[in-house]
């Protein structure tokens, strides 16, 4: 069974981006014996200095709607809230990329 997860990064080695102001996601494919990267997937964040805008958090559940997961430094209530009801479970987690998927392909 594999199941992907969607990583939000600015270096591609460490989980240290916000959900709402990430401009990329790395995504990768979980499987039994590990993980592989599939793509690199742009995104408009969704926070902006005003307020948060809830049809860019709609345009990112899109651009993540085949992912189980994502993996983020932080994450706001409001953008927790709307991940969860489309399906899509946010982690908070400060870590190595490496060492976050190991973490949570023992979850899911």
């Amino acid at each position: 069974m594999s199941e992907r997860v969607a990583v939000a990064s600015t270096d591609g080695k460490f989980v240290n981006e916000h959900f709402g102001r990430a401009k990329q996601f790395l995504i990768f494919e979980l499987h039994e014996n590990g993980y592989q990267f599939i793509e690199l997937r742009q995104n408009q964040p969704s926070c902006h200095v005003e307020s948060p805008d809830e049809s860019a958090h709609l345009q990112t559940v899109k651009l993540l709607a085949d992912c189980k997961a994502v993996l983020v430094a932080r994450i706001g209530p409001a953008a927790e809230q709307y991940l969860v009801q489309h399906g899509i479970k946010p982690l908070i987690i400060a870590d190595f990329i490496n060492e976050a998927l190991q973490q949570v392909r023992e979850q899911i």
